[in-house]
């Protein structure tokens, strides 16, 4: 197997705040390409101090999106993350695993909350 590319959440975002879902955005997209090339990738989120989920949301979730469940549990793995962090990680994988099972559902019952029937 090939070394593990370790990626510095850190020196993607620019900084300790990992609050903004561009900054996840840019996050994917350093990480999808790797991953879809059979890279395994170890994020380091070594002085990171604030994490939300919106950026985990499009850093990590939408790889649900382009990949296998089991793609990304064998070439993905976080380290230096709080306990209480993990366990967001975990809900924001859990939620995308289900949206991406449905999305037409997901979509379509939200376009429904939201009162737009059209597509």
């Amino acid at each position: 197997m090939n070394q593990p590319v370790t990626v510095r959440v850190f020196d993607i975002v620019g900084g300790p705040l990992c609050v903004s879902a561009n900054d996840g955005q840019l996050l994917h997209d350093k990480i999808a390409p790797l991953l879809k090339a059979g890279m395994p990738v170890v994020l380091s989120f070594g002085r990171v101090e604030i994490l939300i989920s919106a950026f985990l949301n499009a850093a990590i979730g939408q790889l649900y999106g382009d990949l296998s469940e089991n793609r990304i549990r064998d070439l993905l793995s976080v380290r230096d993350l709080a306990t209480d962090d993990l366990d967001m990680l975990e809900h924001v994988v859990e939620n995308a695993k289900r949206y991406f099972s449905r999305p037409e559902d997901f979509d379509r019952a939200w376009r429904e909350e939201l009162g737009d029937e059209e597509e």
